[in-house]
């Protein structure tokens, strides 16, 4: 069960979060926008099984999933890390791929329970549509996140206060763009940032692809975003810009500040406070932050939210520069990554049927 897997009480089994706001019907059945409609039927088309596009019979060391370097670790290089063991060093880069991929599981199904929202709450048929691709393509997520954590690692973290809270300020919010805003433009950029890194730098098949997949599909959710919000923030009030903009600052400032797997070096007997400094210290953590809003920047100032404020806390976060960056050109990329592995996998399994029948017809 998945609550003996739990490396800490994650609390009741449901969490309920009081929300307001309207459900819109629409009786305009017209064709609708025409780039919506084509992302909507993108997002028909690329639908996927989880469990057989990736290989599940793959092999994973639980001890060391990920294979990224240990001085990507928190601790490395610190006197805790001195006094640990081999054993505990083992059970340490456990820990930190179960926080890290539990973190992904949370924010997909928050993911998912936002698309629904915004079926339910968008003014626009063409926009229902799409949403409604994405509801199912967060559903696999969550399946293949859940899958990755029961069967590889057998480990889960609870969902970290700082997600659930911007996930929880989110959720309640009345106005039918904040899902869109707080869920494709703020948790799925800095999730693509952290997927991609992790894409990037392990040579593990199985969670390599998982990433790959996931980010494919994550590319045409923050299209569809930034195509729905775009258009709506041009008809806002400089006031309500403003204030959307307030929750964009205190939300990437949360992430930011707080999103650095603290409970698991708890776990290893490492108090708050010097958790707290060996991550200001840790400078793959500081390149990890910058790279975090490399999908994020350039989204915000793309569907127009990009307030003198607003600059001054991107500026402070020394990423105000990736403003400029091409998200036209990263979900390209993205896209990318994800046909190659299939093209490698599907060559692999076709010389591998190639091998056997060579191998049968000379024995006869």
């Amino acid at each position: 069960m998945t609550r003996d897997l739990y490396r800490h009480d994650p609390g009741p089994s449901v969490w309920e979060v009081p929300a307001t706001g309207a459900a819109r019907f629409s009786w305009d059945y017209d064709e609708g926008r025409e780039r919506l409609l084509a992302l909507y039927q993108k997002g028909k088309d690329k639908q996927w099984d989880g469990t057989k596009r990736v290989d599940w019979d793959l092999e994973v060391d639980p001890y060391d999933p990920l294979g990224v370097p240990d001085e990507n670790l928190v601790v490395y290089g610190t006197p805790y890390w001195d006094k640990m063991s081999e054993h505990n060093r083992r059970d340490l880069r456990r820990h930190y791929a179960s926080w890290n991929f539990s973190q992904f599981l949370h924010g997909e199904q928050g993911a998912l329970v936002c698309a629904t929202r915004i079926v339910e709450a968008v003014p626009d048929l063409d926009a229902k549509f799409y949403a409604a691709t994405q509801a199912m393509d967060e559903a696999r997520h969550v399946e293949i996140y859940s899958r990755f954590l029961h069967e590889k690692i057998g480990m889960i973290y609870p969902v970290n206060p700082s997600l659930r809270s911007l996930l929880e300020d989110t959720l309640r919010d009345s106005r039918w763009d904040m899902p869109s805003l707080g869920m494709q433009v703020l948790i799925e950029g800095l999730a693509l940032a952290a997927f991609g890194m992790l894409r990037d730098s392990t040579e593990k098949p199985l969670p390599k692809q998982i990433l790959a997949y996931v980010m494919q599909d994550e590319a045409r959710h923050v299209a569809f975003g930034r195509m729905a919000l775009r258009e709506y923030y041009k008809q806002l009030s400089d006031a309500e810009l403003r204030d959307r903009e307030e929750f964009v600052i205190e939300g990437c400032y949360l992430m930011r500040d707080r999103l650095r797997g603290e409970e698991v070096l708890a776990d290893f007997g490492v108090p708050a406070a010097d958790a707290v400094e060996l991550s200001e210290r840790s400078e793959f953590l500081q390149i990890f932050r910058k790279l975090l809003f490399s999908r994020i920047v350039p989204c915000v100032k793309d569907i127009g939210l990009w307030g003198e404020r607003l600059q001054r806390a991107y500026a402070d976060m020394g990423v105000f520069e990736m403003g400029d960056a091409s998200l036209d050109q990263l979900m390209a990329q993205d896209e990318e990554i994800a046909e190659q592995l299939d093209a490698r996998r599907f060559a692999a399994e076709e010389a591998a049927r190639t091998e056997e029948v060579t191998r049968t017809i000379a024995e006869g």
